[in-house]
């Protein structure tokens, strides 16, 4: 019985490092050879420092980069704000007119191609620009389609805090004389904070490697940094690619520790004034 159960945890613990291997050994691999002083994929014949120089000369690069960057934070600001009205609408109010509508739209693009969402966000902004002159495919364009992708996913990680909150919390603070938007904002705003800051993080994520909506929604001069990875690898991997790789996994590696410490903190914090608040109350 305890040899099963001894081949039985192995045997899991096994099948977990093979998957953790999968996903994080081609990382690996391509931090390594980020470090290659050769041109060529896959031949080590070096420790060098030559393609780190070589991407801050790359103009195309930075460019695309910093668009990315700029996208990734609005679209993950605007993202959060209306899936925090979305989920609170959600959970807040059972019942109004439309309401399967409302939630069947708001959870649309988790479900549908991005392919389709991207052609026809593409078809309505050219349809608009031929009616008003505006808007013109670019950064704009870009963030409109990455909002509508980013609130869908903020909406169900910011519901599923809602629908674990205490409401009673928030009705003993209209008790006691709140009004709703006071509520909100003094009551359950920072108790769905780490919420928020978990639906930014992943927004922001996606919109910074998102490659199908910025493929159509871009236009001349606003090229994003997964676009022009993109349409680099098609012609042969680009050395300063692996560079762009490591860098985006060390700055992203490096925001979700310091994020997870401080969502940890302060959760502590929350819990030691909870605390507090019982022991005054018992006394």
């Amino acid at each position: 019985m305890n040899g099963a159960n001894f081949l039985q945890r192995w045997f899991g613990r096994g099948w977990l490092s093979l998957g953790y291997l999968f996903l994080y050994l081609p990382i690996f691999v391509l931090i390594v050879f980020s470090f290659n002083s050769s041109r060529q994929d896959m031949v080590w014949s070096g420790f060098s420092l030559r393609w780190y120089a070589e991407l801050f000369k790359d103009t195309e690069i930075i460019a695309g980069f910093g668009l990315s960057l700029k996208i990734a934070v609005m679209s993950a600001t605007s993202s959060v704000i209306l899936g925090c009205f979305a989920a609170f609408t959600l959970n807040r109010y059972r019942r109004f007119n439309g309401r399967m509508l409302f939630a069947g739209m708001v959870s649309a693009p988790l479900v549908m191609p991005e392919v389709i969402v991207g052609l026809s966000l593409l078809l309505m902004m050219v349809s608009l620009q031929k009616m008003f002159g505006f808007p013109e495919r670019g950064m704009f364009t870009i963030w409109v389609g990455h909002t509508l992708l980013g609130m869908a996913y903020a909406t169900v990680v910011i519901q599923s805090r809602l629908q674990e909150m205490d409401k009673s919390i928030e009705e003993a603070a209209m008790d006691l004389g709140c009004r709703p938007h006071q509520v909100f904002f003094l009551v359950t705003l920072p108790n769905i904070t780490p919420a928020l800051a978990s639906a930014w993080l992943l927004t922001f994520t996606l919109s910074l490697d998102d490659v199908v909506l910025s493929a159509f929604l871009s236009g001349p001069g606003s090229t994003t940094m997964p676009i022009v990875i993109f349409s680099r690898a098609r012609l042969g991997l680009d050395p300063r690619v692996n560079v762009v790789a490591a860098l985006t996994i060390l700055v992203v590696s490096i925001a979700v520790i310091v994020s997870s410490l401080m969502m940890a903190r302060a959760e502590r914090l929350r819990q030691k004034q909870v605390s507090a608040a019982f022991k005054a109350d018992s006394d």
